[in-house]
């Protein structure tokens, strides 16, 4: 091998911890496509190497090609999730894009109370999307036991956690109003100082549930009256994205709502999903 192939192999690692060449990068790149659909850039080397070398440390390996070797040949369930964890990305807030929750009040107002709402958060996170989808119901119905189900899925296992409890910093939610504050979170003290927590009611709304929405199939039923899927579709090449939208366009009910982020458009799946603007979609009509 030549100097200039053992310098492009050995591009990372050279002054780190653990081994991690380009192979290792590729092989990862690869891994996590299959498993979760994530199509890594590029520019993820050094945020791979930091998330996946804590599992290096806690399993006392030297190299990254010892972790994916024993990872492959014979990878624990817990460990292929620990794996997935690692390289998931959970960016996330209360009321995040906050129009969504306003386009959404409207139309749960719209539908009154002779129906209960189905809502799915296919990208729960920590829980402050699926909480705020709690909240905008409350509002919606001027109830705090509104006529509303809720399922929040993720594949990260770690933050399905968190959001079930439902505790978070502070500062999480300094920009809520005060009436939301004191209304929908309780402030902790003693130990628990400097946290808030949501109330029960808002927790009895959500149904917490793991899931890779790269899975054949989802164990769930429709029809769901709304369903926001946002900031997870441009971790997904294109194909991928089609794949997800065939699966969750038909448990959409003929009038519900799907909710994208505002980096993300679908107009290479026109025929799954129809725009009717600001990053809200519903099923697309029937052809022929």
């Amino acid at each position: 091998m030549s100097h200039a192939a053992v310098a492009e192999e050995q591009i990372v690692g050279d002054d780190r911890d653990f081994t991690f060449t380009t192979r290792d990068f590729e092989r990862v790149r690869q891994l996590i496509h299959a498993r979760a659909g994530i199509a890594l850039s590029e520019s993820k080397r050094d945020m791979v190497y930091s998330r996946l070398g804590r599992r290096l440390r806690a399993l006392n390996l030297e190299s990254f090609k010892d972790y994916l070797d024993q990872l492959e040949a014979r990878g624990s369930a817990d460990e292929w999730q620990a794996f997935t964890n690692a390289l998931t990305t959970n960016l996330t807030s209360f009321f995040r894009e906050a129009h969504h929750f306003d386009i959404l009040r409207e139309f749960l107002v719209k539908k009154g109370r002779h129906t209960p709402a189905k809502i799915w958060c296919s990208a729960a996170s920590t829980g402050e999307e699926p909480y705020s989808l709690a909240i905008t119901a409350c509002e919606a119905y001027d109830s705090l036991t509104p006529p509303v189900k809720i399922l929040a899925t993720d594949i990260d296992t770690n933050v399905l956690e968190t959001a079930e409890a439902g505790v978070y910093p502070e500062e999480r939610i300094e920009k809520l109003g005060d009436a939301r504050k004191r209304r929908f979170f309780r402030r902790g003290s003693g130990a628990n100082a400097g946290k808030v927590r949501v109330i029960d009611e808002l927790r009895d709304l959500v149904s917490f549930r793991p899931l890779n929405l790269l899975d054949a199939r989802y164990p769930m039923k429709g029809p769901f009256d709304a369903l926001f899927c946002r900031n997870v579709m441009i971790y997904f090449d294109k194909p991928t994205q089609r794949d997800i939208l065939m699966k969750m366009a038909p448990l959409l009910s003929a009038d519900g709502l799907f909710f994208a982020g505002h980096s993300e458009s679908f107009f290479h799946a026109t025929d799954i999903v129809t725009s009717i603007g600001r990053t809200v979609y519903r099923r697309a009509p029937a052809r022929g």
